[in-house]
């Protein structure tokens, strides 16, 4: 039996609804599962995607997080590699067939029957959770629970991104938050050249960009110094698809980063043309987590936070949805600042 019956758990039950404070049955792990103590969770843009009732048929009543720290408190029958008290992280992938064709192709974040964290099964806005075995990543100890938060989802889908971004070395980031600020990092790392695209006249932003070590911060509604090679587009807004081909080069490509985007207007053949490409990326894989988790210490990537009481969850949802942090917030909940 766990060492407490219930818990404090937000709960989303309607969309446009603020999530409610309540008490819940602590979950219990089934074969394969863990159970998790909550130390912190990320607020994730895709969380507001949920809440604002932008994703269709999420479980109800949900609690919302994918960007779950904790330690393991209980084992469920058949875990292999995990014991009580090791800390792990929870990304939005929760759960994949392993038997359809993506997943026997290594693309398991296609899977047609995939469950995701905080959206299709119960994420981490609480004081316990339970999660798939196989999905949890281990986490750096060079990393605070705080810290790691927004590197589950936020730079993991980031890292991906970039990935498909290839190795051009202007970079543009369209939107810079969360996951900007991450990849930010890891692109100067690599020698890669960052221009940074904000809300327009949005001067502490771009200040923030250019102390990550951009090379170039402006608004979105203008254009680079110079051509780009590729550009990421994390903010949800899909006007910014043709003005992110009007600044890459002839071959460059456009990688769409979030699950979910405003429509995108029309535009003349002329930008596509050259051979540019757009792609999106959708989830992530197993395989993401691992290469990420070993990259991000040694670069190192320091995650800016703003913190937030687990009350205080739709405070944080407001704010960032109002364009007003700078990096991710992050629910502390348990565990070590």
């Amino acid at each position: 039996m766990s060492p407490v019956q219930t818990m404090r758990a937000m709960i989303f039950e309607q969309a446009g609804k603020p999530l409610a404070l309540q008490q819940r049955p602590v979950p219990e792990p089934r074969a394969g599962e863990v159970q998790l103590g909550v130390h912190a969770c990320a607020v994730c843009r895709t969380d507001l995607h949920v809440v604002d009732g932008e994703l269709p048929n999420p479980k109800l009543p949900l609690i919302v997080g994918h960007e779950i720290v904790g330690c393991v408190t209980r084992l469920g029958d058949g875990v292999r590699g995990l014991r009580v008290g090791d800390r792990v992280g929870v990304p939005w992938l929760g759960w994949t067939c392993g038997e359809c064709p993506f997943c026997r192709a290594g693309n398991e974040n296609l899977c047609d029957r995939a469950r995701f964290t905080g959206y299709t099964i119960d994420g981490g806005y609480a004081e316990f959770t339970v999660a798939d075995a196989r999905f949890c990543v281990p986490i750096p100890e060079s990393y605070t629970d705080v810290a790691a938060a927004p590197l589950l989802c936020a730079g993991l889908i980031g890292y991906r991104s970039l990935v498909r971004a290839g190795d051009g070395r202007r970079l543009g980031i369209y939107g810079f938050g969360g996951a900007a600020h991450i990849i930010a990092q890891v692109a100067v790392h690599q020698r890669r050249r960052v221009y940074a695209f904000t809300r327009p006249g949005d001067r502490e932003a771009q200040q923030f960009a250019l102390g990550l070590g951009a090379a170039w911060a402006g608004g979105s509604d203008e254009r680079p110094p110079e051509e780009l090679d590729a550009a990421i587009i994390f903010a949800p807004v899909g006007a910014l698809v043709p003005a992110a081909l009007a600044a890459v080069r002839k071959g460059g490509i456009v990688v769409c980063g979030g699950i979910h985007m405003s429509d995108i207007p029309s535009f003349p053949y002329e930008l596509l043309w050259g051979e540019r490409t757009i792609c999106s990326v959708a989830n992530l894989t197993r395989r993401d987590a691992e290469e990420f988790i070993r990259i991000a210490p040694k670069v190192p990537v320091h995650t800016a936070t703003q913190t937030f009481r687990l009350e205080q969850a739709n405070d944080a949802l407001d704010q960032l949805r109002g364009g007003k942090l700078q990096g991710a917030a992050v629910l502390e909940i348990g565990g070590t600042p």
